[in-house]
């Protein structure tokens, strides 16, 4: 090699570096334009959407009669009064294992739907999902289809665009307004709150919250979109651990669909056998991630399902069958590739496949009813049962009476002039629904002892009737006196009951009666 020769490396080389240290770490955002498509999965998306955003909305503002002491608003969170209303269930602080346990379905919940369905939950129920399918619907209304707001974003302003783009964001604007203002009314009476709202009336938290649940939701359904779900969310990174060969994905049947070719006449014209793809790009149009399925399964795809339908729509005009694109388990797909291979010529005969195997075109079709029964899926629908019927036996058998005892500390005893001796205690009586209640409260194990409560008189039998607040806990001073002569029958402990004679239900606790190490 001549030194001529060496030195053109070398500069090449410097060159290259100097290249390589140009280039961006990070590639810069480019804008993806979702087309909107016609199908099986458009229309679950729809019905999905309109079932959730209605929940959501309209939730708030519906009633539910729990009598004339408590709120009427169906769903609750009542954090004044600290409670959490559901309908008929009425949940207390101290029964926050409710809520706990059903985080903790929801998540094994999601566990045993990814297994099955991939992440059929970032496809159609999440609500960066949901909210973008909304902004999205606006957006094409005022700017057009893919083609359409591609053209406007690079086209010069003009009145047009500018109008279009005010109108557009305006109204994202007041959607964020609203799911912010949807969210504050579990939190109060909702018609209430409304007033207070638009009169200027309501605190400064509520005003504080729906400005910021407004700004977080134009700014992830609006601006970011995608960029929520490929970079902000840690699920598409979980669940790889989820899925097996069993689990249902969206999958490209590359099997079938190559050698593709670019156009039906193109294919027809060729001497050697091609696949059904005639690379449209149709599956990449319509994605709202910008992906290409064909490529594989990656870490963007949400499984919304949506290149399905394009690639059927695109099948059905060309008179070919449905299914290059389908929601298929690895088994499936390697089973499907294996039968087409024929044996006699080595080549892969996509004919040779039929729609057997529940693969292709309705979502009824595209489901195999075998990937649920397998022990994966069974364990973990196993566990968020069993968490299931746990909590509903707790719930079901759960007391709304409650009975809590504090002895007094200093002193723990006294002795009385005429020589008994007198326990205090601070009873806590808890009536956990929302009617008054009429409760008996009585000793027991404590021979000889008189019981006196500041400020209730005894009834006849020498027990007190406590009228309980709704929703309310009553606190007490008691005083219990044992007789000199009876002070050496005091056993170690005694019990305190409260019992509402209307309903049977009681509540006791045991408690301690201190005397004289020297009785």
């Amino acid at each position: 090699m001549t030194k001529a020769e060496i030195a053109k490396l070398e500069v090449d080389a410097i060159n290259s570096g100097a290249k390589a240290k140009a280039e961006p770490l990070y590639a810069a955002r480019k804008k993806i334009h979702p087309k909107r498509v016609n199908g099986d999965f458009r229309r679950l998306k729809w019905i999905i959407m309109a079932i959730t955003l209605g929940i959501y909305y309209i939730t708030p503002f519906i009633r539910w009669d729990r009598g004339a002491f408590a709120p009427d608003q169906a769903v609750l969170l009542d954090m004044a009064n600290r409670r959490f209303y559901f309908f008929f269930i009425e949940i207390w602080p101290q029964e926050f294992i409710f809520v706990a346990g059903l985080l903790v379905m929801a998540g094994i919940g999601l566990f045993l739907v990814t297994s099955v369905v991939g992440r059929a939950w970032c496809g159609y129920a999440c609500p960066q999902t949901v909210w973008t399918d909304l902004f999205l619907v606006v957006e094409r209304f005022f700017e057009g289809d893919r083609n359409a707001r591609i053209r406007l974003d690079k086209a010069p302003w003009s009145v047009s665009k500018i109008y279009k783009r005010t109108v557009k964001h305006a109204i994202w604007i007041a959607i964020s307004v609203l799911t912010g203002g949807a969210w504050i009314f579990y939190f109060a009476d909702a018609p209430t709150l409304l007033v207070d709202f638009v009169k200027g009336d309501a605190a400064f938290i509520a005003y504080a919250t729906v400005g910021v649940l407004t700004a977080t939701t134009y700014l992830l359904g609006g601006i970011l979109r995608e960029q929520v779900c490929i970079y902000m969310c840690p699920w598409p990174r979980i669940q790889a651990a989820m899925l097996d060969e069993d689990s249902l994905v969206v999958t490209y049947n590359d099997w079938r669909g190559e050698p593709k070719t670019k156009g039906v006449k193109k294919a027809a014209a060729l001497d050697h056998p091609v696949g059904d793809c005639v690379d449209c790009n149709a599956c990449v149009a319509v994605c709202p991630t910008g992906i290409d399925i064909r490529d594989g399964q990656q870490l963007e795809c949400i499984t919304c399902a949506l290149c399905i339908d394009a690639c059927d729509d695109i099948m059905g005009k060309l008179g070919r069958e449905k299914g290059l694109i389908s929601y298929a388990t690895l088994r499936d797909y390697n089973h499907n590739m294996t039968e087409a291979i024929n044996p006699e010529t080595n080549h892969i005969e996509p004919s040779r496949v039929r729609d057997e195997n529940g693969l292709f075109h309705s979502i009824i079709r595209h489901f195999d009813w075998r990937i649920i029964f397998r022990v994966r899926t069974l364990i973990y629908f196993s566990v968020w049962a069993a968490i299931g019927l746990a909590m509903l036996f707790m719930l079901v058998s759960r007391d709304r009476l409650e009975l809590n005892v504090l002895h007094d500390r200093n002193p723990v005893f006294t002795r009385l002039s005429d020589g008994s001796i007198r326990n205090g205690y601070t009873v806590k009586i808890l009536n956990m629904i929302p009617e008054p209640r009429l409760v008996h409260l009585s000793v027991q194990g404590l021979e000889g002892a008189e019981v006196s409560i500041n400020g209730v008189e005894p009834s006849a039998d020498n027990n007190y009737q406590l009228e309980i607040e709704p929703d309310k806990l009553r606190a007490l001073r008691v005083f219990i006196s044992i007789a000199p002569d009876q002070i050496d029958n005091v056993g170690d402990d005694f019990q305190l009951v409260i019992e509402d004679k209307q309903s049977f239900e009681r509540d006791s606790y045991t408690a301690i009666f201190e005397t004289p190490e020297e009785k």
